[in-house]
């Protein structure tokens, strides 16, 4: 996009309760199927924190750039990403995203600005910067948006990541999703210092922190994150408070045994942001309980024909092994 581009309304209340409601009823979806022994492969589910993809995409446009997370379904959708194609590239089938090589952690779409899901933890911050580099030398304000978690804010590549941003004053959001939990062990036993958006001052740019399950919060920030990066003002590390109602992982900690108290989930359970914004709507715009049955069969409706689709697509013949970039076995390099 380029500034003399009409840039489009901001989402109302309504759109990002909706595209909530499809992120937590595709987590759902899939839980189930994963259950079933229908989907092969790891399942990090986005249950409790969607509020954070939907605020903090709603605020990109067309032509910017996101980098996910091993826990990125929820930010793929918010950006637009194809349920079906999605819903195909967890059942391992041709018609994915990735022609079912690359599975829930490596979601990626190009014409969405998507660069890609990524199961190494920290891996998008690089990603991010070097969109937004490319950017600036291209002389455009399209803007890069990282999303990471708070795990990832003590490996080196975050530090490396803000300060060239920083030094370069680079139009790029690093978005920290704070769960609270780095895999299983509590993040306060691991990070020292205080909030994460604290280290924003050791760059010299600003560190905002706002609740991550309120989407409207979340936007709010977000937006103007985003306008300053566009404006060429630099980068912005936002933290967003929020909380995984699932496993690190499906069945993980069954197998494992929790290292959370229930007590702590109940509680975190009482601020879900689906719940928190159906109240907001039922307070502001009044809307029956028929409005929100009829957002619920829609995105039913949408999930059966992602799941149709997917069941209907074929698997994967295995020369597709060799096929977007890999060689076969043997042969030269």
């Amino acid at each position: 996009m380029t500034p003399s581009e009409v840039r489009p309304d901001p989402p109302s209340l309504p759109d990002l309760y909706r595209t909530m409601l499809l992120i937590r009823r595709f987590e759902e979806r899939v839980k189930r199927l994963n259950r079933r022994g229908q989907l092969p492969g790891f399942l990090h589910l986005y249950i409790g924190e969607e509020a954070v993809a939907t605020g903090a995409c709603a605020a990109l446009e067309p032509g910017d750039w996101l980098t996910s997370t091993h826990r990125g379904h929820g930010h793929v959708l918010a950006r637009g990403a194809d349920p079906r194609r999605m819903m195909a590239e967890l059942y391992g089938r041709i018609d994915g995203y990735g022609r079912g090589k690359g599975g829930s952690m490596h979601i990626a779409d190009l014409s969405l600005g998507i660069l890609g899901a990524n199961g190494i933890v920290g891996a998008g911050l690089p990603l991010a910067t070097g969109a937004a580099l490319a950017e600036r030398m291209r002389g455009t304000d399209r803007v890069a948006m990282c999303f990471f978690g708070d795990g990832a804010s003590n490996v080196g590549v975050f530090h490396e990541s803000l300060n060239l941003a920083a030094i370069w004053s680079l139009p790029v959001v690093f978005c920290c999703e704070n769960n609270g939990y780095t895999e299983l062990t509590p993040t306060t036993e691991l990070t020292a210092g205080g909030p994460v958006s604290d280290r924003a001052a050791a760059y010299g740019i600003p560190g905002v922190r706002v609740d991550g399950n309120d989407v409207e919060a979340v936007l709010e920030a977000a937006q103007s994150a985003v306008s300053r990066a566009r404006a060429g003002e630099g980068p912005t590390l936002l933290e967003a408070v929020t909380y995984r109602l699932e496993d690190h992982n499906e069945g993980l900690e069954k197998v494992t045994g929790t290292s959370r108290d229930p007590g702590e989930v109940d509680r975190w359970r009482e601020q879900d942001p689906l719940a928190r914004a159906r109240l907001r709507l039922e307070r502001d715009l009044g809307p029956d309980d028929a409005w929100f049955a009829g957002i619920d069969a829609e995105v039913a409706a949408i999930l059966d024909e992602a799941v149709a689709f997917a069941e209907g697509s074929p698997m994967p013949d295995a020369a597709e092994a060799y096929t977007d970039g890999l060689l076969p076995l043997g042969s030269e390099t």
